[in-house]
């Protein structure tokens, strides 16, 4: 006779990829409006992007000056 806990632990979840895609873009899209000062992008464009996100990282609660 099974019990009910080796049934569960036999149960597995499959995620579909779209939602690993999509975490995988929540994730850089953060770092890009948390972190990015220039470690991936020219001087140029980081200044930009930086510009662009500056209130997004002020409400997250992220310091960049």
């Amino acid at each position: 006779m099974t019990t009910a806990a080796s049934v569960h632990a036999a149960t597995s979840v499959r995620v579909p990829a779209w939602a690993w895609a999509l975490l995988a873009f929540a994730v850089f899209a953060l770092y890009f409006v948390s972190q990015e000062n220039g470690a991936l992008l020219s001087a140029p464009a980081a200044q930009m992007l930086h510009e662009l996100t500056h209130d997004a990282r002020h409400a997250l609660g992220v310091p960049c000056h």
